[in-house]
């Protein structure tokens, strides 16, 4: 099962199958249907130099990298 990050929660496979389509045509980002926020994919992610420290849904840094930028793990609601 794929999470945010290390020690995150899941990522349902409903979400992970939007962003995998979205990567797929090359997209940027893609739209949450229950929130309507506008979700990054990994491949406009990976243009930024490095991890934000933003605890980015899909965020390709390694973990090392996403803890050295401050990045906090995501909580479930």
């Amino acid at each position: 099962m794929i999470t945010w990050g290390d020690g995150d929660p899941a990522i349902p496979p409903s979400l992970q199958a939007l962003h995998d389509r979205a990567v797929a045509m090359g997209l940027p980002a893609y739209r949450d249907p229950a929130t309507g926020y506008l979700v990054l994919t990994r491949l406009r992610l990976s243009e930024q130099v490095g991890c934000c420290g933003h605890a980015c849904r899909h965020c390709p840094w390694p973990a090392e990298e996403q803890r050295a930028a401050g990045r906090q793990p995501v909580r479930p609601a």
